[in-house]
Parts: C-alpha cells; sequence; structure tokens
C-alpha cells in the first residue's frame, strides 16, 4: 500500500527577478507606479522605426535580442511587440494601454544595443548626409543613405494616422527626410558610453516632477 503524498503549498508568488541589463535604468522620480508618458511612447517607436529602415530583419533582431537580455517576460512575442509600439498615440492602430516602465526600459535596452551593432553604419550615413548637404549633392546619388530614407518614409506613411497633427506636420519627402536624419542623430547617441542611460531620462525632460 502506497503512503499517501504530501503536498504542501505555499500563498507566496514565485519570486521574480528584473533582467541584469534592466538594472542600469532607474525609475525616473515621481514616476513609480506609473506608465511612460506621452513623448517617450512616441519617441520609442520612433527610435524602433528607424533601426527598421536600416535593418531588413529588425523584427527578428529585436526578438533575438529580448531573448539575449532574458526579457522575453516583458516582449513575449512578436504580437506583443506590436501591441507595445502601439502605445505610441500617432499610430494608425494606437492602443490605449499604458506603456509600463519596465516595458519601455526593455524596448530602450533593445534599441540601443541594436543601435551599437549598427554604430559605424550610422555614424558613416550620418558622416555622408553632412557632405552631400554641404555640396548641394542630391541625396539620391548616395544609395545606402537614399535606401534608408525611402524606407523609413514609407514604414512612417503605412503606419502613422495622417489624421492626427503630430503625424501631418510631416507632409513632405524633405521634412521626413530630416525626422529619418535626426532618428539616426539620436541612435548615434545611444552608443556612447552610458548612451542608454543618456536616452533613458532624456525620455522624461521635462515630465519629472
Amino acid at each position: 500500500m502506497n503512503a499517501p503524498v504530501s503536498v504542501m503549498q505555499t500563498t507566496h508568488p514565485p519570486e521574480t527577478t528584473t533582467p541584469i541589463i534592466l538594472e542600469h535604468l532607474p525609475e525616473p522620480p515621481g514616476f513609480s507606479g506609473r506608465g511612460c508618458p506621452r513623448r517617450a511612447r512616441l519617441q520609442i517607436d520612433l527610435l524602433l522605426l528607424a533601426i527598421e529602415a536600416l535593418d531588413l530583419n529588425a523584427s527578428q533582431s529585436i526578438l533575438a535580442v529580448a531573448k539575449e537580455e532574458q526579457l522575453q517576460d516583458i516582449i513575449k512575442n512578436r504580437v506583443f511587440l506590436w501591441m507595445l509600439r502601439s502605445t505610441n498615440p500617432l499610430r494608425r492602430y494606437s492602443q490605449r494601454r499604458p506603456l509600463s516602465l519596465a516595458e519601455a526600459k526593455a524596448l530602450v535596452a533593445i534599441a540601443c544595443k541594436l543601435a551599437r551593432r549598427m554604430t559605424v553604419t550610422i555614424r558613416q550615413l550620418l558622416t555622408d548626409y553632412q557632405q552631400l548637404q554641404q555640396k548641394q549633392i542630391p541625396l539620391e546619388h548616395h544609395l545606402r543613405l537614399s535606401h534608408y530614407l525611402e524606407r523609413f518614409r514609407a514604414h512612417f506613411r503605412s503606419r502613422m494616422n495622417p489624421r492626427r497633427a503630430g503625424v501631418a506636420i510631416y507632409n513632405t519627402n524633405d521634412k521626413l527626410n530630416d525626422l529619418a536624419m535626426e532618428l539616426l542623430g539620436e541612435l548615434l547617441f545611444c552608443t556612447g558610453t552610458a548612451g542608454m542611460q543618456r536616452l533613458w531620462f532624456s525620455l522624461f525632460d521635462g515630465e519629472v516632477e
């Protein structure tokens, strides 16, 4: 006769640990328990949009980095990633759900890691763009830069809501090109020493009480 099996039950939830990479991004003062402000949600999505314009496989790369950095509990899959990015209020299918600080940290960490991998490309494109501007040479003469700008414009127009004032202001190729290059500059900013922390706190400039 088998002895009865005693099963111990506990009321304590399993312990969760913060992924190491997120420990480098402390919560801004006054934001504990709050979601990300509008500008932060918008800016994070636009930076990822620029990365997608640089890298055709960016979506897979984002999920791969999430796995490498043990962020799968936050960014569970491609659909969930889309939901997080759709908290950008300028999106055609914007989600009303908030973007938590943990989710925002994960997206920032991933964006910075991908930007670091593309540091040489980003710096070269910015340098070439400046030289083309100085010599008044059309951007179309630079194949790689032209492809980046074309893809960025296409991504922006297909995913953002044209009825939003924040989208309507980018109603020409030149204005979208300027935004695309500005975002490249911000991505390069992420690649330096403590770049991830600087980007993180810049998202809350003017928001911290």
